[in-house]
């Protein structure tokens, strides 16, 4: 196999998994358990950089008001998604935010359309145009929009957007991003244990335990993910990433028993309809580019 596919394979099971994770943590505020997911994801991430020595690049951005600003942004962003995310696992609605997921590729092609001036081919643009019928049948079948997969796909691409074209790679952006956070997160755990609030003081040992967890949680998929996108074609890569939604709606329905009935479950499916026509198209253009007897 080869070791390209392993690793992102690895990073997408573990993002799959996350829900098992979350719900140890349902008695504590989903906005809580961002700041701590923060704060230790920042002290696993300082590790990690001083295993590898690779600290150079902080001292160029801090030189660089734009660039602190830009991700400071991204960052409002991730923990946007991050809270949103949680409280939908807490709250029994892990399918809706595997949906989020299944239509990430999608709302990427129209980002890219819209801010980056791509030009979609016509199969990616008939794969938008399923998944808004998949969309629009959810809505009506429910009689609101299914605004927790809106919200995480629309944070998450906007937010993928911004990293597109940011000057710092994945280990390097998400430590800025937690760096630019960590002072508030860790701010609001110290003011609330200071007035008896909070898990820091009010939780178990084992809580705790699973809140410290989730700093390597959070940087080693992300570390799994960079070291085999370096590695296989994004097409490969672009069919890897369902591996992710598809374990969540799995976990939703079998684990924890959430609603998938043969109304709604007609949605999933014109998504997933889009998705098999977005990533054959998909595949078969990067077949197209492939010089003959190359193997991608």
């Amino acid at each position: 196999m080869n070791p390209g596919v392993l690793y992102a394979g690895l990073a997408y099971t573990a993002w799959g998994l996350l829900p098992i994770f979350f719900k140890q943590l349902g008695h504590v505020n989903a906005f809580e358990v961002v700041m701590h997911r923060m704060v230790w994801s920042l002290l696993f991430l300082m590790c990690v950089l001083v295993v590898l020595r690779r600290w150079t690049w902080l001292r160029q951005v801090a030189r660089q008001p734009k660039v602190l600003a830009a991700f400071g942004v991204s960052a409002l962003l991730l923990s946007a998604n991050w809270s949103v995310y949680i409280w939908a696992v807490q709250n029994a609605h892990v399918v809706d935010a595997s949906l989020g997921y299944f239509i990430l590729p999608l709302v990427n092609v129209s980002f890219g359309f819209v801010f980056l001036h791509e030009r979609p081919r016509r199969a990616q643009w008939l794969a938008v145009a399923v998944a808004a019928c998949g969309v629009i049948w959810l809505t009506v079948q429910t009689g609101r929009l299914p605004w927790i997969a809106l919200v995480l796909a629309s944070t998450f691409g906007i937010y993928g957007l911004m990293r597109k074209v940011a000057v710092l790679g994945a280990l390097e952006g998400l430590t800025l991003e937690t760096l630019l956070l960590a002072p508030f997160a860790l701010g609001l755990l110290v003011w609330w244990a200071w007035h008896g609030q909070g898990a820091l003081v009010q939780s178990d040992a084992v809580t705790l335990g699973w809140l410290l967890l989730a700093g390597p949680l959070t940087a080693v998929p992300l570390l799994l993910f960079a070291a085999g996108a370096r590695r296989i074609p994004m097409a490969t890569l672009g069919i890897l990433q369902y591996i992710s939604p598809s374990l969540q709606m799995l976990i939703g329905v079998w684990l924890y028993g959430e609603a998938f009935d043969a109304t709604r479950a007609l949605g999933f499916y014109l998504i997933w309809l889009a998705l098999l026509v977005y990533s054959l198209e998909g595949f078969m253009q990067s077949r197209r580019k492939t010089p003959a007897g190359v193997v991608a």
